[in-house]
């Protein structure tokens, strides 16, 4: 039967664990802040930042605020239709194997994980605790501003893959986020990035407020690229249809297939990638 957990513990770092299955032991890290700094980066346990995508201008936000303070009030609310999130629990239910450990990382009240799937420990993170506290899929979740700082207080190779939801146009520093997320994978990891059309409009970064959709697929195909050791990005696109391509034709059936296909539906779109190989299972 699933285990439920109905009130995930906050997890402290400064706080060494009693449980096994909690946190590994912490190693400190620092991320490469300019190019000319990758020797620094090739001497830490993330992966080297081969070069930076964002522009400064391209990582600036309409609210400049600090984010803690944007998120301080829970929303009980999805973010995404119920097409896009099936759509995203058939996913996991095919790339995350049961028994895995996973990091749900910029997370919320619901990780859309598969109900009847038992995973080892999923960890969350995310900028509001009250959600982070009702989401039943956690076993811990932890706060932290990642537009402040990148560093993840995670022990290296901790998880078998990491999640992130509808969150990645919120980033200022991907690149040393994905180095992060690239230290704390396994090998044969993989790290999921799924996003729509949805956004807080004034907290997205410019590069992706002024973007197209096909430009938003290949941001986050350079957030990959930028990093050694992830293996070649896979994009996944599931666009709203206009309905099956039947033989009636008479207006009334091409007027439904038109309202469908103008209705507002969600567009997915994943971006995948592993730690150093994808691996092949029987």
């Amino acid at each position: 039967m699933l285990p439920v957990h109905s009130k995930p513990q906050p997890w402290h770092p400064s706080i060494a664990p009693t449980n096994p299955r909690t946190f590994k032991k912490i190693f400190p890290l620092r991320v490469s802040n300019t190019l000319n700094e990758n020797k620094e980066a090739n001497l830490s346990k993330a992966g080297r930042i081969k070069r930076l995508v964002l522009t400064n201008e391209g990582r600036t936000k309409l609210n400049m605020f600090p984010d803690r303070e944007f998120y301080a009030f829970p929303r009980f609310v999805a973010h995404v239709d119920d097409g896009f999130i099936a759509t995203l629990t058939d996913l996991y239910r095919e790339r995350l194997r049961p028994g895995s450990e996973i990091l749900d990382l910029m997370s919320s009240w619901i990780s859309h994980l598969p109900n009847e799937v038992v995973y080892k420990r999923v960890v969350g993170h995310g900028l509001n605790a009250q959600e982070l506290a009702k989401n039943s899929r956690m076993e811990y979740f932890f706060v932290k501003d990642l537009n402040q700082d990148q560093k993840l207080e995670i022990g290296d190779a901790s998880f078998d893959a990491v999640l992130c939801t509808v969150s990645v146009q919120y980033l200022q520093q991907p690149e040393k986020v994905f180095a992060e997320v690239f230290r704390v994978l396994r090998p044969g990891g993989a790290l999921i990035v799924s996003f729509s059309n949805r956004l807080f409009y004034e907290k997205a970064i410019s590069a992706w407020r002024d973007g197209t959709a096909y430009s938003r697929v290949q941001l986050v195909v350079q957030y990959f690229q930028c990093i050694e050791g992830f293996t070649a990005p896979e994009v996944i696109r599931k666009l709203p249809s206009a309905g099956n391509s039947g033989d009636d034709n008479s207006p009334f059936s091409w007027l439904m297939k038109w309202l469908k296909l103008f209705s507002g539906s969600d567009p997915f779109y994943a971006v995948i990638a592993y730690k150093n190989f994808k691996p092949v299972y029987d």
